[in-house]
């Protein structure tokens, strides 16, 4: 049977704004693919980014072009790794090749993917960029949860923020992400402020394409790849300046694709953080599959935004699990 594509583009207002080192937005532009198969319809959803030069109308677009293409064949995830480049679009249309598909064979996707079977993670909870007092307020009113993903990248007053932070979660773990915007003397300088307030991990600390420094630095916090982390960046490379890598399935292009690096990462010696852009849980659902081993967990995507999708997965406060009633890709407790 023919599978038919449709693609459009949905607004998800986030809850207060996000801010990070390259700006600010105040809503998720997410882009929702459905493939459908008699009665039977999967959905994803992918998240384009201006960063790689995407964006929501160029992605339905993408899509639809793909549509109009692929003429009577059925397509499966692999093939599309051919057919279309990595990103919020191929994210999306994998995503809902697999639900499609576990629809079609009554078999969750984590049992179709040779997955370890889902079960409650806990996610990081991200603190927006902002002045030192407004994000330790932050802070103290998050200071419950277990894992707080601290943004950066001013240069001016990051080690007031940070210590601000601490301040406010005294007995929280701490993760920090400057998405690019520091020096490279910036990093020398932040480093050893992060050790010293027990951050665990420094999320892409300089600009991706002037990262090849981190090679012959030593720092005394784990460092991580997230904009550096390319479809055209091989991870050896990325081995030699990183210790752990930010996997987002829509810079991989779907869950096929993330399942691959996510194996060649470990081979390679590298930890794997599950990470996400601000989107609702039908993105966050294929991401969570690969969350059950990870050393760092960050889809707390959902919990940014004024209201996320219904149904959708169950968060109480950062845990994440899957719903008792089906959602995407069919898991069930039940299973």
């Amino acid at each position: 049977m023919c599978a038919h594509i449709h693609a459009y583009r949905e607004r998800w207002p986030i809850a207060g704004g996000f801010s990070i080192a390259r700006g600010r937005k105040e809503a998720a532009e997410v882009v929702v693919a459905e493939v459908t198969a008699g009665a039977l319809t999967g959905r994803g959803e992918g998240l384009p980014y201006p960063r790689y030069g995407q964006t929501p109308d160029g992605s339905v677009n993408e899509i639809k072009r793909f549509e109009s293409m692929r003429g009577s064949d059925a397509v499966t995830g692999h093939e599309l790794a051919h057919k279309m480049a990595p990103g919020a679009a191929r994210n999306a249309l994998d995503c809902a090749l697999w639900d499609l598909q576990a629809q079609q064979e009554d078999q969750s996707v984590w049992r179709l993917a040779g997955l370890p079977p889902p079960r409650p993670v806990s996610t990081a909870y991200t603190i927006s960029l902002d002045t030192p007092e407004h994000m330790q307020a932050a802070a103290e009113a998050n200071q419950h949860r277990p894992l707080l993903k601290v943004k950066l990248g001013w240069r001016d007053d990051d080690a007031q923020r940070l210590r601000a932070v601490r301040r406010g979660a005294p007995n929280a773990r701490l993760i920090v992400d400057a998405n690019e915007g520091w020096s490279f003397d910036a990093l020398r300088v932040m480093a050893p402020v992060a050790a010293d307030v027990g951050v665990e991990l420094i999320e892409q600390p300089l600009p991706a394409d002037a990262d090849a420094v981190l090679a012959n630095y030593r720092s005394p916090v784990a460092l991580g790849a997230d904009e550096s982390m390319t479809a055209q960046e091989p991870l050896t490379e990325l081995a030699s300046r990183y210790q752990v890598v930010n996997l987002k399935l829509d810079k991989t292009g779907g869950l096929t694709q993330a399942i691959a690096t996510k194996r060649e990462a470990e081979a390679l010696g590298l930890g794997v953080m599950i990470g996400c852009m601000v989107a609702t849980s039908l993105a966050m659902a294929p991401a969570l599959l690969l969350a059950t081993d990870a050393p760092f967990v960050d889809l707390d995507g959902p919990l940014l935004l004024a209201e996320d999708r219904q149904p959708g997965l169950v968060y109480d406060e950062s845990l994440v699990s899957f719903p008792s009633d089906p959602f995407w890709g069919n898991v069930q407790c039940s299973e």
